[in-house]
């Protein structure tokens, strides 16, 4: 029997698609993004699925795969900038 959290979480998850704003195919190609940004192979998985039976292009995934790669390069981009603000370090100092 699960918890009254995971009760709890199951409705909300439901609840997302269920959308107000978004057609199907943009509700998939969101979760899709999300999922992969997450990293969360089950969800990416499930999207994937989903995504083929809405109709949705190998080239709707390749758009969503590249923005994904583009948002996480620049998290890590921005993250070694931080360090070596922080640290006061200089990659001249490198050969």
């Amino acid at each position: 029997m699960l918890g009254k959290h995971q009760e709890h979480y199951g409705a909300f998850y439901r609840s997302t698609h269920n959308n107000e704003h978004l057609d199907t195919r943009t509700e998939l190609l969101v979760g899709l993004s999300a999922a992969m940004a997450m990293n969360c192979l089950p969800c990416t998985r499930y999207y994937l699925h989903e995504a083929k039976k809405a109709g949705i292009t190998k080239g709707e995934i390749s758009d969503v795969t590249a923005k994904v790669m583009a948002v996480a390069a620049g998290q890590k981009k921005l993250q070694m900038q931080e360090v070596l603000t922080k640290y006061n370090i200089s990659l001249d100092d490198y050969d």
